[in-house]
């Protein structure tokens, strides 16, 4: 199991008392949009660093187009992996091994951050 299955199943597990039916759909949206998060993290250091170092690159157009295209790929991908009969295998995995305890409030801040982070980030350029 990786670390977003784990941070998923910590998640799904938290909310399935409260929200029976919409623990899943809960889940998968942050799942998605902490992996989203990352990558425009990621992509904002990487375009920051190569307008610094004088390189040229891609349009502030097409970067856009890109990461919605690519945010849109990770959602899909995630809605496939966490939708059915791999979402029970990993579920069965995830309840064998030792429940690690992460804190909820921090695990649902993580999106948040580093969303902040990047915009902080993108206005250097």
């Amino acid at each position: 199991m990786t670390t977003f299955d784990q941070l998923f199943f910590t998640v799904f597990t938290a909310f399935k008392t409260r929200y029976k039916q919409k623990a899943n759909t809960i889940a998968l949206v942050y799942i998605s949009a902490l992996q989203i998060a990352l990558f425009f993290l990621l992509g904002v250091f990487t375009a920051t660093f190569l307008t610094k170092m004088n390189a040229s690159t891609i349009s502030s157009q097409k970067a856009w187009t890109l990461f919605v295209l690519i945010a849109i790929a990770i959602h899909i991908k995630n809605w496939l992996k966490y939708s059915g009969k791999t979402r029970k295998v990993l579920n069965a995995k995830f309840n064998r091994s030792k429940a690690s305890s992460h804190n909820l409030t921090l695990l649902l801040s993580l999106p948040i951050v580093s969303f902040i982070l990047a915009i902080i980030l993108l206005q250097s350029i």
